[in-house]
């Protein structure tokens, strides 16, 4: 007996992938731009995200897509190993979180530090922020992050000195303000995108005033596509290019299934299957490498727009990759007409929205050794890179949580002429030896000394050594010796 395939929530799914569509639009154009690619690759991706993606399993109801995220460091790639790379390096990322989603390695991402997370996309923000402040004045950007920050007054010197580039900042801080301001609107207005709506009415002022501003270069959907020639797979062979393929991977990746875990706590439905969900993205990144495009991640902007919206099934996320089909094959004119400093301001607001400021201050407050790492790995990438930023930030969060391991407290047990009886308890690593050797020196020198290691949960090698020597030195300086226990409860690291 043929099964017959129903959907029975066809209605709420369509209503919902146009809000998506509505929303990704201007995103997918705009991080093209500020990454420095054709604006239609970011529409590639977009679709890419929704008809490849969208249709495995993994998370039923994120929306993947080309991210302010990693605008950063695509733009990064594309200087320093030009276009025709980044879909080598596009192809190895995805090629790898397939191999991860595989060896079921997708839960561990949810291992990586919040605040190295937050550390890196306050960085990418900070950076886009600073990238996205030239763009709207239509003036060229210095090339490194901190050339960005600390050219911001001589670029707003050179801004109050032209005509040209006051209009043009104008119309993008008219768009932030516009976008800012939109959840205030009337409920009936709110039902056209803020993102969408700030780029119409930029683009209607610009036809209507002839505007001096620069608009997108319009290269055409076919035209834009680049798929790799396997003489640029040579690249991989330099550790420079594999290292930009760790990052684009631990990023992309990182980002999904923290959007993922963002996500089953904005609805009821099926949770997220990580290990699947990896290898979706992997897909995704794979086919849109392919085609030359940018990376993909899931979008936490796209994807709450999709639950909000009303989406039930993935149907609503594959549709929206259609409607994004159509509007780049059937409207590419269309994009010609946008101008750059609206698309400059949607970014930058995207980018302050990176900044986790709230998040800062409750860390601050509770754990400021947490804080700490958030702010040295955005000023990591901002000063350096996105890579040895995030590597810094993984070291520090590493360094802490060993430093927080290894507790050790000396208790005095007994005391009185006939001896002292001590006890150590908890973690004996050589990063709290320091603390462990002065307060053994601070015991009685003119009694017995009985110190109990029972209380150890680890005891490593040069804490052992330590301590021996220590017993050894004690007993020797006098006629009271030290006796050390310990049961088989004590591990040893040798």
């Amino acid at each position: 007996m043929n099964r017959v395939v129903t959907f029975p929530h066809l209605r709420q799914d369509f209503a919902a992938s146009l809000v998506v569509f509505l929303v990704a639009l201007p995103l997918c154009v705009g991080v093209a731009v500020a990454s420095g690619v054709p604006a239609e690759l970011g529409l590639i991706t977009g679709i890419v995200g929704g008809l490849v993606t969208g249709c495995m399993r993994g998370s039923s109801l994120q929306v993947s897509g080309p991210a302010a995220g990693l605008t950063v460091l695509v733009f990064e790639a594309v200087q320093s190993f030009g276009l025709p790379a980044l879909g080598v390096i596009v192809v190895t990322a995805g090629l790898l979180q397939l191999a991860m989603g595989a060896l079921r390695l997708g839960r561990w991402f949810r291992a990586i530090s919040v605040s190295v997370v937050e550390g890196m996309l306050a960085g990418i923000g900070l950076v886009l922020i600073a990238g996205q402040l030239y763009a709207a004045a239509g003036i060229e950007a210095p090339l490194t992050g901190l050339g960005k920050l600390t050219g911001i007054p001589g670029l707003l010197a050179d801004a109050a000195s032209s005509t040209t580039a006051l209009i043009s900042l104008a119309v993008g801080v008219a768009t932030i303000v516009l976008v800012a301001l939109w959840n205030r609107m009337p409920r009936r207005v709110r039902a056209v995108p803020g993102a969408l709506a700030a780029v119409l009415l930029a683009t209607l002022a610009t036809l209507a005033f002839g505007l001096p501003v620069a608009t997108v270069q319009v290269q055409g959907l076919f035209d834009a596509v680049q798929v790799p020639a396997l003489s640029e797979f040579g690249g991989l062979a330099t550790m420079s290019l594999l290292g930009t393929v760790a990052a684009f991977t631990l990023i992309a990746s990182a980002e999904s299934l923290f959007s993922a875990a963002a996500v089953d706590r904005l609805h009821d439905g099926p949770r997220t299957e990580y290990d699947k969900e990896l290898m979706a993205q992997g897909a995704g990144n794979t086919v849109s490498g392919l085609l030359g495009a940018l990376p993909m991640t899931a979008v936490i902007v796209r994807s709450s727009a999709n639950v909000q919206a009303g989406a039930r099934t993935k149907a609503s996320r594959v549709l929206h990759g259609v409607w994004l089909l159509l509007f780049a094959a059937l409207l590419p004119s269309a994009l010609g007409l946008i101008p750059l400093p609206a698309l400059a301001g949607i970014l930058i607001h995207a980018g302050w929205k990176l900044i986790p400021l709230r998040a800062l201050v409750t860390l601050w407050r509770e754990h400021r050794g947490e804080a700490l790492i958030l702010v040295v790995t955005a000023v990591a990438i901002v000063t350096v890179n996105m890579f040895e930023g995030v590597l810094t930030g993984l070291a520090l969060s590493v360094a802490k949580a060993a430093w927080d391991a290894s507790h050790i407290k000396l208790e005095i047990v007994d005391s009185n002429a006939q001896g002292v009886r001590a006890r150590l308890s908890g973690n004996a690593t050589f990063l709290r030896l320091p603390k462990i050797l002065d307060s053994l020196e601070a015991l009685p020198t003119d009694r017995p000394i009985a110190l109990d290691l029972s209380g150890l949960h680890h005891l490593d090698h040069a804490c052992r050594t330590a301590l021996e020597n220590w017993a050894e030195r004690h007993s020797s300086s006098g006629t009271d010796p030290v006796r050390l226990t310990r049961t088989e409860a004590v591990t040893t690291a040798s």
